[in-house]
């Protein structure tokens, strides 16, 4: 952690230069002798990623940036306040700090908040920039936060723990127990130190597997920021056996939550189209309630591996709204005679071609105000169907 980079001026070089072509800057002759042009980007960098996804950390003077890796990896401001709303309590121990930007949210949650954190230089950074944002209540821990564990006797009112992807894993890992802590591994023994634990994982993580694998959960939350799923979050509760409520939240939106019992989904109710379709969000496509959301918002579903739902009042849905126009039959020598050379946005659902191939036979151009859905309805007919957005 280079301290020069604080000095008011090359805080107000690296301030004035966030929209600086990098590469040209790297480029030129070395500009500071305390500093090196790779220091400089680095900051500059990162400081740039900070300005939507950290903004508390942009805004605040003095702050030191670790690189932009460190930066995507991170939670964002919003999903932190979001996993900070689940908890309370007097102590927590998060085992895999990171930027620490989960633990400033918890701060304000929870009385006493420890921060482990295995790389030495980023747990500098961390307990530097704590001291900027005025955060007061955090004990640094510089190293292995499961073994820092192991050596302590206190017990904590909640473990958090975001697990890495394990360096023998390439490509995506859709298993807890392929993660580094590995939960599923050490619970009895995380137990013994908490009675309620808090994981964060990746939005690719298989939810059906996870539960298979683990168990005390009480709590599964898919959160998503626009329609983006960023995350899941697995709450755990010591000696729970009762059912597991999933949770897809959109941020970002004024959608309502969606929540069911996983062991205890309603059974669906199937229709023809009537005068308006929905398409749920995408934290809700993860979380696979696809029939509860029959009961729950009193629409019926077009099929069942469909996943698009109708009724005849509008109702307040959580994900996209359309008002139906047509819908006829799908027929390849009559679709171009239709749409050909115009403007739609074009969505499949349970589909046998994919949007590029439907385009290309079709001559239907990208964009326009209406939308068109390709799918298949009650009686395995291919349907297509045009809709105003609402």
């Amino acid at each position: 952690m280079n301290k020069h980079i604080l000095n008011p001026d090359f805080q107000y070089f690296i301030i004035k230069n966030l929209n600086t072509d990098i590469s040209s800057l790297l480029l030129k002759k070395q500009l500071f002798d305390e500093i090196s042009q790779q220091e400089l980007v680095e900051q500059i960098e990162a400081k740039k990623k900070c300005q939507k996804k950290l903004p508390t950390w942009f805004s605040t003077p003095n702050i030191f940036y670790p690189n932009k890796l460190n930066i995507e990896q991170t939670s964002s401001e919003i999903t932190a306040e979001f996993k900070a709303n689940l908890i309370e309590g007097k102590s927590l121990i998060d085992l895999t700090g990171g930027l620490g930007v989960d633990d400033y949210y918890f701060s304000k949650k929870v009385n006493q908040i420890t921060h482990c954190e295995i790389n030495e230089k980023l747990s500098k950074i961390t307990q530097h920039n704590f001291k900027q944002l005025g955060v007061n209540n955090i004990t640094f821990i510089s190293g292995d936060g499961l073994e820092y564990l192991k050596n302590t006797n206190q017990k904590f009112d909640w473990i958090y723990i975001d697990p890495s992807r394990r360096h023998n894993h390439k490509g995506k890992v859709f298993l807890l127990e392929d993660c580094l802590p590995n939960v599923p591994e050490n619970l009895d023994f995380l137990f013994s130190k908490t009675d309620q634990l808090l994981i964060k994982n990746s939005p690719i993580l298989d939810i059906t597997n996870t539960i298979k694998s683990i168990n005390h959960i009480q709590q599964i939350h898919i959160v998503a920021v626009k329609n983006e799923v960023k995350e899941l979050l697995i709450i755990l509760k010591k000696g729970y056996e009762g059912h597991i409520e999933i949770i897809s939240s959109n941020l970002g939106t004024n959608q309502p939550n969606f929540c069911f019992s996983f062991q205890n989904q309603q059974k669906p109710v199937f229709s023809t189209i009537k005068k308006y379709l929905y398409e749920p969000n995408s934290a809700i496509m993860k979380s696979g309630g696809f029939n509860e959301i029959c009961c729950q918002f009193n629409v019926s579903k077009l099929h069942q591996h469909s996943h698009l739902y109708t009724s005849d009042n509008l109702q307040m849905f959580p994900g996209r709204s359309f008002e139906v126009i047509d819908i006829f039959p799908y027929q390849k020598k009559n679709l171009k005679k239709r749409f050909g050379k115009q403007q739609f946005n074009i969505t499949t659902r349970n589909f046998p071609k994919s949007v590029v191939e439907i385009r290309k036979e079709s001559s239907i151009k990208e964009g326009g105000k209406q939308y068109i859905f390709f799918t298949t309805d009650i009686a395995d007919n291919k349907i297509v169907i045009l809709c105003n957005k609402i």
